[in-house]
């Protein structure tokens, strides 16, 4: 009953804003900027990496609300838009989510020398799981770590959170979407799904 109560109580601040890194299990590495909308249900994530020896920047818009997201080439100058299966925000912590425990990041044995996280595991959608770490105070997410038979290792580190939302226009797609026509697929991208098709960019 603790950790349910726990759980329900953990709330990450409605706006930010920061960078992340993140690697996948395919070997694609990436690093960008995310915005994040908790209103709105909306992250908007910009990655720029390598695959093998290519290089890709991709925008992705994520409407959880509206299940749908976009897919901005911008050096291709093109526009896609798929489903997204809205039942998991990877930037809260779910309801049902266990506490795994609580560690010092750096040092306790002094005055500003550490940092106090909490570490959250869970299920994810399509039989997946996860693990994240979020600081104890303002509950800022730091490192998530995924697995799914259909994505693999996912990866992702964030630094640098500002709060509040520098950029409103971020959680609107671009004109170059206004003619996108939702694709058909067979089943929704979860989040990790979504990164994970970054190594396809230099395929296309």
């Amino acid at each position: 009953m603790f950790v349910l109560s726990f759980c329900v109580h953990i709330v990450v601040p409605p706006l930010m804003n920061g960078h992340y890194s993140m690697f996948l299990s395919n070997g694609v590495m990436a690093q960008g900027s995310i915005s994040y909308d908790a209103f709105g249900q909306r992250i908007r994530i910009r990655s720029q990496g390598m695959v093998g020896n290519e290089t890709f920047s991709v925008d992705r818009l994520m409407l959880f609300n509206k299940k749908v997201y976009y897919e901005i080439d911008w050096t291709k100058f093109s526009c896609k838009k798929k489903p997204l299966d809205a039942t998991f925000n990877p930037m809260q912590v779910p309801e049902d989510a266990e506490l795994m425990g609580q560690v010092v990041l750096g040092s306790s044995s002094g005055f500003g020398m550490g940092v106090l996280v909490n570490t959250w595991t869970g299920k994810l959608p399509q039989n997946g799981s996860f693990m994240a770490v979020y600081t104890d105070v303002g509950c800022i997410p730091t490192t998530m770590m995924s697995f799914s038979q259909e994505s693999g290792w996912t990866s992702i580190s964030t630094v640098n959170w500002v709060l509040g939302n520098t950029n409103p226009m971020d959680f609107h797609p671009s004109s170059i979407c206004n003619n996108a026509q939702l694709e058909e697929a067979e089943k929704p991208d979860t989040f990790f799904a979504a990164l994970n098709r970054l190594s396809e960019q230099t395929n296309e």
